[in-house]
């Protein structure tokens, strides 16, 4: 029975979701455990260069998996004949893969499934099944989406938000990340062996609220600006992707300057550590020295200068 009356919940919010035709999932690793399930996969190639996500999703289902390298500009080097039920997970680093490359991708290998958890903002290639996360992009607690013309006949339990917020209203009321960084790596902890399930009304809600117009345009410009400021010194080439994730800055001596950053209160992730493991290689080499340089929504044009000041002060 509904019930009437008592303590207001939280308001709903305007429901404008930037990718409401897309399946709302709880996390964008269950988004390539949906994709992995409608699609029947029986075995996947995945780039080395990559956290231990989508092949901890492999290992719980039981999907064998085998690893291939990427090129300097983050282009797969893979030049084998997929089997029928086999799939060649593409990830588009920092949004460098473009929409008509990754149609060519989708060409030349058939069976592709692509990660634009780093571009949130490119729209899917019809018929390719796509995996993106809200968390990488905004201040949500949870949540991701695939895009896959193959439906999984389960129905899904919805997910809810409750324990993972500690870490966001911590940091949106005191100002502090550092203070709540404790509860944020608890938070993402629980994302390991999180089952499958619909995204939360919360987050759902949070998605729906969102101008991404205006969210879009200041990461593109604030991209614009690192770039400008450090194209010269930068060993990658790169495009100006829609919505930028980070701004990818290559330095031959990446993890110093992370810690000398860090020290001025500039935070850079290490975003694969695990690839840190591995002997040799183009993957070693990028996951140490490659700097994500933040340039999202809550920075502009004086944020953007203070970092390229510390940069050329501290190297």
């Amino acid at each position: 029975m509904k019930e009437i009356g008592g303590y207001l919940a939280l308001e709903p919010l305007v429901s404008n979701s930037y990718y409401a035709e897309l399946i709302p999932v709880n996390s964008a690793r269950n988004a390539a455990l949906y994709i992995l399930r409608a699609k029947k996969a029986k075995k996947v190639w995945l780039p080395y260069f990559l956290c231990d996500s989508v092949s901890g999703v492999c290992d719980r289902e039981g999907i064998p998996y085998e690893f291939y390298h990427i090129g300097a500009n983050f282009e797969p080097l893979f030049d084998r004949e997929l089997a029928e039920n086999e799939w060649l997970y593409i990830v588009n680093y920092y949004g460098q893969i473009d929409a008509d490359t990754a149609l060519g991708y989708q060409k030349r290998y058939g069976n592709v499934i692509f990660d634009n958890v780093q571009a949130f903002f490119q729209r899917p290639v019809d018929g390719m099944p796509t995996v993106y996360s809200c968390r990488k992009f905004f201040g949500v607690p949870d949540g991701g989406y695939a895009a896959c013309d193959t439906k999984w006949n389960e129905p899904l339990p919805k997910d809810t938000s409750g324990d993972r917020l500690t870490h966001l209203l911590g940091r949106l009321e005191s100002g502090s990340a550092s203070a709540y960084y404790a509860e944020y790596q608890a938070s993402n902890r629980r994302f390991k062996d999180l089952e499958l399930r619909e995204m939360s009304d919360f987050t759902k809600n949070l998605m729906g609220a969102i101008d991404y117009a205006a969210v879009k345009k200041r990461r593109e410009d604030n991209f614009r600006f690192l770039d400008a400021q450090l194209g010269s010194q930068n060993q990658l080439q790169l495009k100006l992707p829609e919505g930028a994730f980070a701004y990818p800055f290559y330095h031959p001596n990446g993890m110093m300057l992370k810690k000398r950053l860090a020290a001025e209160k500039i935070y850079v992730p290490t975003l694969w550590p695990n690839v840190l493991e591995l002997a040799d290689g183009i993957e070693k080499d990028y996951a140490e020295n490659i700097l994500p340089l933040p340039c999202d929504q809550r920075y502009d044009a004086e944020d953007m200068a203070r970092i390229c000041s510390e940069i050329a002060r501290l190297e």
